[in-house]
Protein backbone atom coordinates (compact mmCIF):
# COMPACT_ATOMS: atom_id res chain seq x y z
CA UNK A 1 0.00 0.00 0.00
CA UNK A 2 3.09 2.28 0.46
CA UNK A 3 3.63 2.10 -3.48
CA UNK A 4 0.15 3.42 -4.11
CA UNK A 5 1.32 6.49 -4.36
CA UNK A 6 4.26 5.85 -6.77
CA UNK A 7 1.99 4.02 -8.93
CA UNK A 8 -0.42 7.26 -9.02
CA UNK A 9 2.34 9.58 -9.82
CA UNK A 10 3.50 7.58 -12.63
CA UNK A 11 0.00 6.90 -14.64
CA UNK A 12 -0.40 10.84 -14.37
CA UNK A 13 3.36 11.33 -15.65
CA UNK A 14 2.44 8.94 -18.47
CA UNK A 15 -0.35 11.24 -18.98
CA UNK A 16 1.57 14.02 -19.23
CA UNK A 17 4.12 12.35 -21.50
CA UNK A 18 0.89 11.18 -24.05
CA UNK A 19 -0.91 14.76 -23.72
CA UNK A 20 2.89 16.37 -24.39
CA UNK A 21 3.19 14.60 -27.29
CA UNK A 22 6.93 13.44 -26.40
CA UNK A 23 5.75 9.46 -26.95
CA UNK A 24 4.17 10.32 -30.60
CA UNK A 25 5.99 8.25 -33.14
CA UNK A 26 5.96 11.05 -35.58
CA UNK A 27 7.49 14.28 -32.91
CA UNK A 28 10.05 11.17 -32.91
CA UNK A 29 10.66 11.18 -36.60
CA UNK A 30 10.51 14.83 -36.88
CA UNK A 31 13.30 15.23 -34.35
CA UNK A 32 15.87 12.30 -36.20
CA UNK A 33 14.97 14.23 -39.26
CA UNK A 34 15.60 17.91 -37.54
CA UNK A 35 12.25 19.40 -38.53
CA UNK A 36 10.85 20.47 -35.24
CA UNK A 37 12.25 21.71 -32.04
CA UNK A 38 9.85 20.33 -29.93
CA UNK A 39 11.65 17.07 -28.91
CA UNK A 40 14.72 18.97 -28.53
CA UNK A 41 12.84 21.65 -26.48
CA UNK A 42 11.58 19.10 -23.87
CA UNK A 43 14.84 17.37 -23.91
CA UNK A 44 16.61 20.68 -23.33
CA UNK A 45 13.92 21.44 -20.58
CA UNK A 46 14.23 17.90 -18.66
CA UNK A 47 18.33 18.11 -18.65
CA UNK A 48 17.77 21.57 -17.19
CA UNK A 49 15.50 20.31 -14.60
CA UNK A 50 17.91 17.67 -13.66
CA UNK A 51 20.62 20.47 -13.84
CA UNK A 52 18.88 22.64 -10.89
CA UNK A 53 17.76 19.16 -9.32
CA UNK A 54 21.07 18.06 -8.88
CA UNK A 55 22.59 21.66 -7.41
CA UNK A 56 19.96 21.88 -5.02
CA UNK A 57 20.10 18.52 -3.49
CA UNK A 58 24.23 18.62 -3.54
CA UNK A 59 23.53 22.03 -2.02
CA UNK A 60 21.42 21.46 0.47
CA UNK A 61 22.20 18.11 1.57
CA UNK A 62 18.61 16.85 0.56
CA UNK A 63 17.40 13.12 1.31
CA UNK A 64 15.11 10.34 -0.18
CA UNK A 65 11.95 10.60 1.31
CA UNK A 66 13.32 7.17 3.22
CA UNK A 67 15.44 9.94 4.74
CA UNK A 68 18.53 8.06 3.21
CA UNK A 69 21.53 10.48 2.26
CA UNK A 70 21.58 10.66 -1.79
CA UNK A 71 24.72 9.39 -3.78
CA UNK A 72 24.93 11.81 -6.35
CA UNK A 73 28.86 10.28 -6.78
CA UNK A 74 29.66 10.58 -10.85
CA UNK A 75 30.51 7.14 -12.64
CA UNK A 76 33.08 6.49 -14.59
CA UNK A 77 33.49 6.99 -18.21
CA UNK A 78 33.84 3.99 -20.06
CA UNK A 79 34.34 4.99 -24.11
CA UNK A 80 33.60 1.57 -25.52
CA UNK A 81 31.07 0.90 -23.79
CA UNK A 82 28.94 3.98 -24.09
CA UNK A 83 29.71 4.38 -27.25
CA UNK A 84 28.02 0.58 -27.94
CA UNK A 85 25.02 1.03 -25.27
CA UNK A 86 24.53 4.45 -27.19
CA UNK A 87 24.83 3.21 -30.33
CA UNK A 88 22.08 0.52 -29.69
CA UNK A 89 19.95 2.87 -27.21
CA UNK A 90 19.31 5.02 -30.35
CA UNK A 91 19.08 2.44 -32.70
CA UNK A 92 16.07 0.89 -30.42
CA UNK A 93 14.52 4.39 -30.43
CA UNK A 94 14.83 5.21 -34.18
CA UNK A 95 13.56 1.92 -35.08
CA UNK A 96 10.34 1.70 -32.10
CA UNK A 97 9.90 5.64 -32.32
CA UNK A 98 10.01 5.35 -28.44
CA UNK A 99 12.72 5.17 -25.62
CA UNK A 100 11.97 2.19 -23.06
CA UNK A 101 10.13 4.23 -20.32
CA UNK A 102 7.64 5.66 -22.35
CA UNK A 103 6.69 2.32 -23.87
CA UNK A 104 4.91 1.86 -21.37
CA UNK A 105 3.00 4.69 -21.36
CA UNK A 106 1.91 3.81 -25.33
CA UNK A 107 0.70 0.38 -24.09
CA UNK A 108 -1.67 2.36 -21.43
CA UNK A 109 -3.15 4.27 -23.97
CA UNK A 110 -3.80 1.25 -25.71
CA UNK A 111 -1.13 1.22 -28.84
CA UNK A 112 -0.70 -3.32 -28.67
CA UNK A 113 2.26 -2.54 -30.70
CA UNK A 114 4.38 -1.91 -28.14
CA UNK A 115 4.20 -5.45 -26.68
CA UNK A 116 6.90 -6.24 -29.29
CA UNK A 117 9.66 -3.85 -28.24
CA UNK A 118 8.82 -4.30 -24.35
CA UNK A 119 9.86 -7.67 -24.92
CA UNK A 120 12.71 -7.07 -26.51
CA UNK A 121 13.83 -4.54 -24.28
CA UNK A 122 13.67 -6.90 -21.45
CA UNK A 123 15.05 -9.75 -23.34
CA UNK A 124 17.87 -6.78 -23.82
CA UNK A 125 18.49 -6.64 -20.00
CA UNK A 126 18.23 -10.26 -19.29
CA UNK A 127 21.34 -10.52 -22.18
CA UNK A 128 23.04 -7.74 -20.67
CA UNK A 129 22.54 -9.24 -16.80
CA UNK A 130 23.95 -12.55 -18.33
CA UNK A 131 27.00 -10.80 -20.07
CA UNK A 132 27.55 -7.93 -17.82
CA UNK A 133 30.89 -10.67 -16.15
CA UNK A 134 32.09 -10.21 -19.47
CA UNK A 135 31.97 -7.02 -20.74
CA UNK A 136 34.29 -3.93 -20.33
CA UNK A 137 32.95 -1.84 -17.13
Amino acid sequence: MKMIKFFIIGILFGIVLIKAEVVSWFRIQEMFHFQSIHMYGIIGCAVGVGVVTVALIKRFGLKSFSGEALNLEPKPFNKVGNLVGGILFGLGWALTGACPGPLYALLGAGYGAVLLPIATALLGVIAYGCLKPTLPH
